[in-house]
């Protein structure tokens, strides 16, 4: 389940820590996960106040990825 987040880039964001599973939906209505993602990631893109620059810093291209819509 994905909550609601406030940013220009992203819609809403869950975490699955059991998997380490960081899924994401963006504004242009596709739906991207992302593997092995520790939990202290996934917590620092919630605490952040500019969503997409923690996204593009710290998951962007360091995460294998897969689209899911």
């Amino acid at each position: 389940m994905r909550t609601p987040v406030r940013s220009s880039t992203l819609v809403s964001v869950g975490y699955d820590e059991t998997k380490q599973l960081l899924e994401i939906e963006f504004r242009k209505n596709s739906v991207y996960q992302y593997s092995g993602v520790p939990k202290a990631v996934y917590e620092q893109l919630m605490a952040a106040a500019s969503k997409g620059k923690v996204f593009d810093q710290r998951v962007r291209d360091k995460f294998r990825t897969s689209r899911i819509s």
